[in-house]
């Protein structure tokens, strides 16, 4: 029996939608599988959550397999999916007294060092493992995130959705897809959105903040209403990346974005930094060497203006994401957790 390990249930998380492809899988290749969620109560402080959690985890390990997506101390195999805590504090305003930061550096050092196996979803996050608690290579994997491939006959767009969400298909339409807009690069997505050509692109932020009103305002002033919508969260979000032609996530720091996959699937150019993991799977030319890195608007005028080239580009995702299937990312986990007689 394995047992995963995932603190929140979140309908709409990367992670989560990842786990349960996993687990649907494993289970279809008949391994025993269930799933821990931590039982202590949202209005408990976040820090003294993530404790109690572990206390509880441990106290009831004895002779249980933990794969675990959480930063815990008695974690058999930990996919580091969230990165490394100390890196993304680097990269990321945060408050230093807010004592969350220190928990998760405390047990992400522990989990790095008594982990057996540790997967990383990107050589950028295994290299910053070794780097930043001078872990051995050897003791980490690298395992690229996998998607279930959209089946287009089952995606069909109709004319109600487009006029709902006033969706102008005769424009190029550009995605931003994530919760948390500051380390997401919301404010970059903005900006770039500002230099193109207005009459000829429409934009649309699928997902959600506490602050979404200093972005709208932001948006307000750079005169981006007629053409730039704030959705939230979306459960069919599968539908917007169908209509849309670029999806562009100029994030701080993420490990690796599910969206980026997803987006190549639904055959959109797609546009992300250095500092997410999932820039290793595109063409360099697409990739942003930092969330203010300007020089991208460039290249999608120039593309907007060259029909053959958004085809080719588009053709050219599609075909490196069908590489990336669940299938193929739950084979390589399969084969690290039988190292271990699971």
């Amino acid at each position: 029996m394995i047992f995963f390990i995932r603190e929140k249930k979140n309908h709409f998380g990367g992670a989560e939608n990842y786990l349960s492809r996993l687990i649907k899988y494993l289970k279809n290749n008949n391994y025993h599988v269930d799933l821990i969620n931590s039982p202590f109560p949202s209005f408990l402080p976040s820090w003294l959550r993530v404790i109690l959690f572990n206390l509880y985890l441990y106290l009831i390990k004895k002779d249980k397999f933990f794969f675990s997506l959480e930063r815990i101390v008695c974690a058999d195999v930990y996919r580091a999916g969230d990165g490394v805590h100390k890196v993304y504090l680097q990269k990321i305003k945060k408050s230093k007294v807010n004592p969350l930061h220190l928990v998760y550096i405390f047990l992400e050092k522990k989990c790095f060092q008594n982990s057996k196996v540790i997967i990383a979803n990107s050589e950028m996050v295994k290299k910053q493992i070794i780097e930043t608690y001078s872990i051995k290579a050897e003791k980490i994997h690298v395992v690229y995130n996998g998607i279930e491939l959209p089946n287009p006959k089952k995606i069909r767009v109709k004319k109600e959705f487009l006029e709902k969400n006033c969706i102008n298909t005769n424009k190029r339409i550009f995605l931003f897809v994530g919760n948390g807009f500051e380390r997401k690069g919301l404010k970059s997505f903005i900006n770039i959105i500002s230099n193109l050509n207005k009459e000829k692109v429409q934009a649309f932020v699928i997902g959600n903040d506490k602050n979404i009103n200093i972005y709208k305002q932001i948006s307000k002033s750079l005169g981006l209403e007629s053409i730039l919508f704030f959705m939230g969260e979306r459960k069919d979000v599968n539908y917007f990346y169908s209509v849309a032609d670029f999806v562009i996530l100029p994030t701080k720091y993420d490990p690796f974005s599910n969206v980026i996959l997803e987006a190549m699937s639904f055959k959109n150019i797609v546009i992300t930094t250095t500092d997410n993991g999932a820039h290793e799977i595109l063409n360099r030319k697409w990739v942003m060497k930092s969330y203010n890195d300007y020089s991208i608007i460039e290249l999608i005028n120039k593309t907007l203006n060259n029909e053959e080239s958004i085809i080719k580009v588009k053709k050219e995702n599609y075909q490196r994401a069908k590489q990336f299937s669940i299938e193929k990312n739950s084979m390589e986990t399969i084969k690290y957790l039988k190292r271990l007689n699971v």
